[in-house]
């Protein structure tokens, strides 16, 4: 499929426009459900996915290929949504990253592995609380199964600061879950 859809960037980057259908249809959903998963707004999320396409559109030629198309959209879709959400209002994290440092890899493990319908709400109240872009790598490996190499490339991440920002989410998780326990 990447040796086609190359062909079909030739195409377009050669006067055939309305090739770039096939990329609209191919990835509008995935684009989407990338977007609001971020921003929370499926209202928002169908404009900017719009405007993740026009960009896309844009700026096809600076397309080198080091990526898969599809990761080529996902990181302007990701850099798209992290903007907007940046413009709305911030979430205020109380979390001191000193308490991080504190948790055990096996309390987290534990804790989200526990499947049950209380541990599951939790953890989504918990994702709600995460800033975007903490958000963003949770849904992007866990319910995308994007690879940390992937990953890095859509954030602009090294891969070993993309790894580390997974393990102090995973543990932010953790500790918003047990707060939420709490209240």
């Amino acid at each position: 499929m990447r040796d086609n859809e190359s062909h079909i960037i030739d195409e377009i980057l050669n006067g055939r426009t309305f090739r770039y259908e096939y990329f609209v249809g191919t990835y509008s959903r995935q684009v989407f459900a990338t977007i609001v998963r971020i921003i929370d707004k499926p209202e928002d999320a169908e404009e900017l996915t719009q405007d993740v396409f026009m960009k896309a559109f844009e700026n096809l030629s600076s397309f080198n290929g080091k990526s898969t198309s599809a990761t080529w959209l996902y990181r302007i879709a990701y850099n798209t949504a992290i903007s907007a959400a940046r413009r709305s209002v911030p979430v205020e994290s109380l979390i001191d990253d000193r308490q991080l440092t504190l948790i055990s890899d096996n309390a987290v493990d534990e804790a989200l592995d526990d499947d049950s319908e209380e541990q599951i709400e939790k953890l989504n109240d918990a994702i709600a609380r995460l800033s975007a872009d903490e958000r963003a790598l949770v849904n992007m490996f866990y319910m995308e199964e994007q690879s940390v190499s992937d990953i890095a490339y859509i954030t602009g991440l090294s891969v070993p600061n993309a790894k580390t920002k997974l393990h102090r989410v995973r543990k932010k998780l953790y500790l918003l879950m047990t707060e939420t326990k709490k209240l």
